[in-house]
């Protein structure tokens, strides 16, 4: 099983008074995600999906667009499992980087997310991919140099349709122990910080990831499971997502 890569963690000048409200609050917010973490274990061992990284490259590449992650990108990607399986289209990174939009269309519309699913998949198949193995080492390898301060010059990041939030989700699944700064994780983390009375900058993209690196260093809580916990806490209809999608979260 592959490892973690360890990122270094922040130092704080928080007093103890407000770690050990940051604590509690966090504490109860992460106590209603319970088998989040065994999730977040398969996403930092390059594990998701079965281990396959082209699915989750398609996963990504999906997801890119903003629709509903549980409601459309799953079933899509699903979809797309299913024909890999049956040996209709790529199960490699090799192959993916050259998939025709004709034979994928039916699976998902939108040709944006397979213009994007093709440049990510050309960019790691330079790092060794190849074979199942192989495209894991690929991502690895990638992820191990990935720096997000450069992230736009990085060649990944520079592919169009990757934005900062799907490099640092690509990031998360080749083993860094990061988050993904987009809305709902801002609005989520900007609440934990104002319930805690701890003032903690959250409004820039940068800034944002820092901060759930020094609330994990503080809490115990790793910056993936986080990051993955403001999206389970959200609602969808009189339910919360994590009570909804549990089971569903072992298979991908």
């Amino acid at each position: 099983m592959h490892g973690i890569i360890a990122v270094q963690m922040p130092d704080t000048d928080l007093s103890r008074a407000e770690r050990e409200r940051l604590t509690e609050v966090v504490g109860r917010h992460m106590a209603l995600c319970d088998g989040l973490r065994s999730h977040c274990d398969r996403c930092l061992q390059t594990g998701r999906w079965g281990g396959s990284v082209t699915l989750m490259i398609v996963d990504a590449a999906f997801m890119s667009i903003g629709l509903n992650y549980f409601t459309a990108v799953v079933p899509g990607v699903a979809t797309y499992e299913q024909e890999m399986l049956a040996g209709r289209v790529p199960d490699s990174l090799s192959a993916l980087s050259r998939v025709r939009y004709e034979s994928v269309a039916e699976i998902w519309k939108n040709r944006r997310s397979w213009d994007m699913a093709k440049g990510v998949a050309d960019c790691l198949s330079r790092h060794g991919a190849g074979t199942a193995d192989g495209d894991a080492a690929a991502l690895r390898a990638w992820a191990a140099r990935a720096s997000l301060d450069s992230w736009t010059s990085d060649a990944v990041g520079m592919v169009s349709g990757v934005g900062i939030n799907t490099y640092q989700y690509l990031r998360m699944m080749g083993g860094i122990d990061t988050s993904m700064p987009d809305k709902i994780v801002r609005r989520v983390i900007a609440q934990i910080a104002a319930e805690a009375v701890v003032p903690l900058p959250t409004k820039g993209d940068l800034e944002l990831v820092d901060t759930i690196a020094l609330i994990g260093h503080i809490t115990g809580h790793r910056p993936v499971e986080l990051c993955w916990m403001t999206w389970m806490v959200q609602s969808e209809g009189k339910t919360m997502r994590m009570d909804k999608y549990r089971d569903l979260l072992q298979r991908i």
